[in-house]
């Protein structure tokens, strides 16, 4: 998703509170991902965390549950 927006990790790891070479990590697959790196990823590319996980091809996000946090 990332180079499909032209994006460096550089870019994406500013973003979502990060430094490069822990999201190089995260990318490559060195350092596992976690629920709140997943959650960050999901809200900054708009998709699910299913997607992300290669759970779903539907890009689009879930709607948002009406059960309250």
């Amino acid at each position: 998703m990332r180079e499909d927006k032209d994006l460096l990790q550089r870019e994406v790891a500013e973003k979502i509170g990060i430094t490069q070479r822990n999201y190089s990590y995260y990318e490559t697959g060195k350092t596992l991902l976690t629920e709140d790196i997943l959650e960050k990823l999901a809200n900054f590319y708009q998709t699910s965390i299913d997607y992300i996980l290669y759970r779903t091809d539907v890009r689009t996000p879930y709607p948002e549950s009406r059960i309250s946090k």
